[in-house]
């Protein structure tokens, strides 16, 4: 209140000091206006997400975590983001950079996409994992939700922090809102078997699996007594004693039972009440929830028909491409045949040890590294690790990405399930690495929280049609860095875009034109080298996590269209590093906000040449 006094103070005294001083002086009451605007949308953002901001080496709330379903979270959403919204609209933008417009339209297109989804007849939520989309019903489920995240959380190596005694206490505080997050989401999947909401049957049978070891294991091998057996040297002995009888004491006596409750409410009362179908579009206002989805992850306003035709047409061109690509390899057969050859063929899984693919992966990055120069200006100062994806989550688990601090304190992680390290085909290697650590995700989102000009609040952001299409752009870079010399690798690039493509088809199969679990997973195996429980599994995601699947192909088209129009207009001016800088440069951004920029970036070009 005070700081907003001063503010309207100075602009009266601009106004009365003179003509010449009042336009440069009146720019600068609207930054500092804009700054404070972004400044309150970024405690907004990590008091309403508290592991998002752990994950971003904020410490504030890492005694917490948000019962985001909850009723009055809700409220306090819609309030919050009608609030940002009209101070948004009494922002003067004459005067503002680019940076500055740019930021100020993805915060205005954040908030009202997120208050829609408040507003859609099935609620949606953003979710604590990754900024991702809940459905208010469907709290839980066998991938992407938050009492598995948590549970990875507990083991002590993520991005809650345990080295000091507060660290430890701090989790202990974290847990206890957890376990009213459980609560809260039995309460609401009630309320869903109530109305004939649930999820489809065959992925509740795997949610209950995957709660075993949190009921069964004992206190010293359970997942959430493992900071207890890492705990820091120079804690006192009467510390240890304390956190190491407080840790026994909540595993022991709360969540044990807790978990143990939520497998009987699954098994006994959930399940049964399960339904048979896939997709949300037989719901009542599935489908209308599936076209805010669709709008959500894609930063567009395509249609499902749009989407499946799109994905469709793309399907046949890489199919072709693959065709191409085992022809030169010298395969004798059909395009089916081959697959089975390359899901099969014992030269492409060479491992005995984990840790022999951990090693794998370091040989890519040492060899990606002598090229990264003629492609990139900026890198990133964060570094990152290579780790084997936990036990207890690496058979429902894909790869994935998760980044390290802002500070660069903490490194970025690219996780690699490794259930069964003699079947691990290193077929996609390359192209896998290219996409979740150099130059994908680790270089788009270190580079984002590293960016001093961007607001605080876009540092922890994801916009996923921007992350996961940049993600797949970056596997087609391969041959510029040096790799995919490897015939089977560069099959295996095709085969990770064919992916991408497919999922455009199934996923609006599922969810808008009635496909079964079944007829999606045979769709996938007719076009793709994936083993049938690799299809399964990314199937089952689709279904747990409606659209969310659209955005890679969605974003990597995009992005790859923007740069054939700027190799065009520019022909010998053109720099691949000018360009990547340009689209790496202010964050994530919608996909409008994203092709306004480079085309300006290439108008400017062009006059300046």
């Amino acid at each position: 209140m005070i700081h907003r006094f001063i503010t309207a103070v100075l602009v009266c005294f601009v106004f009365l000091v003179g003509c010449k001083k009042s336009e440069k002086n009146s720019e600068l009451v609207f930054t500092e206006n804009l700054d404070s605007l972004f400044a309150d949308y970024q405690t907004f953002k990590l008091e309403i997400n508290p592991i998002e901001a752990s994950k971003a080496g904020y410490s504030k709330y890492n005694d917490t975590v948000a019962d985001y379903i909850s009723d009055d979270y809700q409220n306090h959403l819609l309030g919050q983001y009608n609030n940002f919204l009209e101070r948004i609209k009494e922002v003067d933008t004459n005067g503002l950079g680019q940076t500055q417009k740019l930021a100020l339209g993805v915060m205005e297109w954040d908030c009202d996409i997120k208050k829609e989804g408040l507003l859609t007849p099935l609620t949606v939520i953003t979710s604590p994992i990754y900024n991702l989309p809940t459905l208010e019903l469907f709290p839980l489920g066998q991938i992407q939700s938050l009492h598995l995240y948590v549970a990875q959380l507990a083991g002590g190596t993520s991005v809650h922090p345990f080295i000091t005694q507060k660290d430890y206490d701090d989790w202990l505080r974290r847990i206890e809102d957890y376990l009213a997050f459980l609560d809260t989401s039995m309460d609401k999947m009630k309320e869903g078997v109530q109305n004939d909401i649930v999820l489809p049957k065959a992925l509740v049978v795997k949610m209950i699996p995957q709660l075993e070891d949190f009921v069964s294991a004992s206190i010293e091998d359970h997942l959430f007594y493992q900071p207890i057996l890492n705990i820091p040297d120079d804690f006192s002995e009467a510390t240890q004693e304390r956190l190491s009888s407080a840790y026994t004491a909540i595993i022991s006596e709360k969540i044990i039972p807790k978990y143990a409750e939520l497998k009987t409410f699954l098994k006994e009362e959930y399940l049964p009440k399960a339904r048979a179908t896939s997709g949300i579009d037989v719901l009542a206002n599935g489908k209308e929830t599936y076209d805010y989805l669709i709008r959500l992850h894609t930063t567009t306003n395509m249609t499902a028909d749009e989407i499946h035709e799109l994905g469709k047409s793309e399907v046949v061109r890489i199919r072709g491409e693959m065709e191409e690509a085992m022809s030169q390899i010298g395969f004798k057969g059909d395009l089916m045949a081959f697959f089975e050859h390359v899901r099969s063929n014992k030269s492409l899984m060479p491992f005995k040890k984990p840790k022999e693919v951990i090693a794998h992966f370091k040989l890519i990055e040492k060899k990606i590294e002598e090229k990264l120069d003629s492609v990139f200006n900026l890198r990133p100062k964060a570094g990152f690790e290579v780790r084997r994806t936990e036990t207890f989550r690496e058979a429902s688990a894909s790869a994935e990405y998760v980044p390290g601090s802002k500070d660069a304190s903490r490194p970025g992680v690219f996780y690699v399930p490794i259930p069964d390290v003699t079947e691990f085909n290193i077929l996609t290697s390359e192209a896998l690495f290219l996409h979740e650590a150099v130059p994908g995700h680790h270089f788009q989102l270190s580079l984002q929280q590293e960016n001093a000009d961007l607001p605080e609040f876009l540092h922890p952001e994801s916009m996923g049609v921007f992350v996961e299409g940049w993600a797949l752009y970056a596997e087609s870079l391969g041959k510029e860095l040096g790799l995919y010399d490897d015939p089977y690798q560069y099959f295996g690039m095709l085969s990770m875009e064919m992916h991408r493509a497919i999922r455009l088809v199934v996923d609006t199969g599922l969810h808008a034109k009635g496909w079964t679990r079944e007829q999606a997973i045979q769709y996938s195996l007719e076009n793709e080298a994936d083993s049938e429980a690799g299809i399964t599994a990314e199937i089952e995601r689709y279904m747990a996590t409606p659209g969310q699947a659209l955005s890679y192909k969605i974003g990597q088209l995009k992005i790859g269209e923007l740069r054939n129009k700027a190799e065009a207009a520019l022909g010998a001016d053109f720099n691949v590093g000018d360009f990547h800088d340009q689209v790496l440069n202010s964050g994530s951004l919608p996909l409008i906000l994203l092709e306004k920029k480079i085309h300006t970036w290439i108008e400017q070009k062009k006059e300046s040449d």
